[in-house]
């Protein structure tokens, strides 16, 4: 619905309004902006020209990744004494211990009954020693992309300033080991300003028009079944565009209405904490995933820049996983073009006994694993509703 036209020689009334408001210069108008905001996500050719190429690997995206330098030679591998492994126990769990750890259990949940805990009878308990190996890789690697921002005038840090360093040269502190992180920098001398539009478009509200219809009559200028003229408009049967607040127009998110970006290179660097784990085969029918999880006695730690597969260990089962975690790493970091940093390896005793027991004429089990005593039930009989989790 068309606004009422006014009297001659007068102003309408969101003339006034728009006049009053809007930002725009001499020499552009409502008429000329497009309703969409320019996003380049990359500078122009001619940006890219000036500034000093890097052997890289090109990805996706526009990123680039980089080759990192290269490492120094490895150390040997140390011998290793595993005589105290043998020697090495961990306390059995007594059936007093096994008691008190379901008891502890039952506790925690608040829909198991205590009566079944405490009754029940323990008719045979089997131990068995687990060996849960782990290998840590904490990596570093670094991937350049351009990007931009508002340019506000300030002094701009480009390649008449100097070259480019190779992104591997750029010295930045390291987070503590084996705690990922990821952070973003600026690359020196990368800079470079580009003009891009008007710093503004066109609101999608009104479509540069300044006002709309009225909410509140609809343009019909009155109410229904209301007396006199519509208080919104005054009667006009138009109201002010609350999307760009009468302007007809809206500042570019892009550019923050500054009409220019300052395009540079950003130096992404991702630490990454790669884990490789294997637990010891095992005859009893506790789920693996929580013995992944339980807490173990240290047996073996060794920590470097570069750790070896442990080819002698008397369970042949974790020298193997200990060569293939290794080989696994390797491979990764690799074909990630990425940097190792520091490699740890692990080997921890995972105590774990199967109780076997029996309540009110049915015989069941239930688990008890780690060193500090956490209980497995996969059918505990004093139960009263399904919205406690068993594990």
């Amino acid at each position: 619905m068309l606004a009422a036209k006014p009297l001659e020689g007068q102003k309408p009334l969101w003339l006034d309004i728009w006049t009053m408001d809007r930002d725009l210069s001499d020499e552009d108008s409502v008429a000329d902006l497009s309703f969409e905001a320019e996003s380049p996500l990359v500078p122009p050719v001619e940006l890219l020209e000036r500034l000093p190429s890097y052997d890289c690997l090109c990805q996706g995206g526009g990123q680039q990744i980089f080759f990192p330098p290269l490492e120094a030679p490895r150390r040997p591998p140390e011998q290793t004494c595993w005589s105290s492994f043998l020697e090495h126990r961990v306390p059995l769990v007594t059936e007093e211990v096994a008691r008190e750890a379901l008891l502890s259990f039952v506790s925690s949940k608040c829909c198991y009954g205590r009566s079944a805990a405490s009754d029940l009878v323990i008719q045979q308990m089997k131990q068995q020693m687990l060996c849960r190996y782990r290998l840590e890789t904490f990596s570093e690697s670094r991937i350049s992309e351009w990007t931009f921002q508002p340019f506000t005038n300030h002094a701009v840090d480009g390649p008449r300033r100097g070259t480019s360093p190779q992104l591997w040269d750029i010295k930045v502190q390291v987070p503590p080991m084996f705690q990922e992180e990821t952070r973003k920098f600026q690359v020196p001398h990368s800079s470079l300003v580009k003009c891009h539009g008007r710093g503004r478009y066109k609101c999608s509200g009104c479509h540069g028009a300044c006002m709309v219809r009225c909410p509140s009559c609809s343009g019909a200028k009155r109410r229904a079944k209301q007396p006199g003229r519509c208080q919104l408009c005054s009667g006009s049967g138009r109201h002010r565009c609350s999307t760009c607040s009468g302007r007809g127009n809206k500042t570019c998110a892009t550019c923050k209405g500054e009409k220019k970006l300052l395009h540079f290179v950003q130096l992404v660097i991702v630490w990454k904490n790669s884990l490789f784990e294997f637990v010891s085969e095992h005859r009893l029918n506790c789920p693996v995933q929580l013995l992944a999880k339980a807490k173990g006695e240290n047996l073996f730690k060794d920590e470097n820049t570069t750790v070896y597969p442990l080819a002698d260990f008397p369970l042949r089962e974790i020298s193997l996983a200990s060569q293939r975690g290794i080989a696994q790493h390797s491979a990764a970091t690799l074909a990630s073009r990425a940097r190792v940093l520091q490699q740890r390896q692990t080997i921890e005793l995972v105590p774990l006994t199967e109780v076997h027991y029996w309540y009110r004429g049915k015989n069941n089990v239930y688990y008890i694993y780690g060193t500090d005593h956490r209980v497995y039930v996969a059918d505990y009989p004093e139960r009263y509703c399904c919205s406690c989790t068993v594990i």
